[in-house]
């Protein structure tokens, strides 16, 4: 594999666990539907792809391993499909207004004396999942009631 894969599927993986899973962001981000995906995916799917692989062959014989290999690819590739759009995600550029709203954030969370350093103009996606996960772990929660 290239090593621009693999450090995307890592970094994908390092976002996973950073961004926190709290319901409110659910709907301004698809990364709580993405990272609940992928992690249902990574339990399942190696259990189907060896029982959709395994009933092809015992059902036609080893006549059909080739697309029972296909199958098990498949089915395989899946959790690995969440990740690397996770690692893609989290090295994408942050728009203009996240950038506001989590600099506003951010000025939020230096009130309430919680070390964190501003986004900068090369801020990503995961620069914006630590100030999340700091924001939830520290700021109370009628703050979220109101976004």
């Amino acid at each position: 594999m290239n090593s621009g894969i693999l450090k995307t599927l890592s970094d994908g993986q390092h976002y996973m666990k950073t961004w926190p899973m709290v319901r409110q962001l659910g709907y301004h981000f698809p990364e709580f539907r993405v990272i609940r995906a992928t992690r249902l995916a990574t339990t399942l799917m190696p259990g189907l792809a060896l029982l959709a692989g395994g009933s092809q062959l015992y059902l036609y014989g080893w006549a059909y391993l080739p697309q029972a290999l296909a199958t098990i690819l498949f089915f395989i590739s899946m959790p690995l499909q969440g990740m690397f759009w996770l690692g893609w995600r989290a090295r994408h550029p942050l728009p203009l207004s996240l950038l506001e709203w989590g600099n506003q954030l951010n000025a939020r969370l230096v009130e309430q004396g919680a070390g964190s350093r501003p986004l900068g103009a090369k801020a990503c996606y995961m620069d914006m999942a630590v100030i999340l996960k700091l924001a939830f772990e520290r700021l109370e929660a009628s703050f979220w009631d109101e976004i």
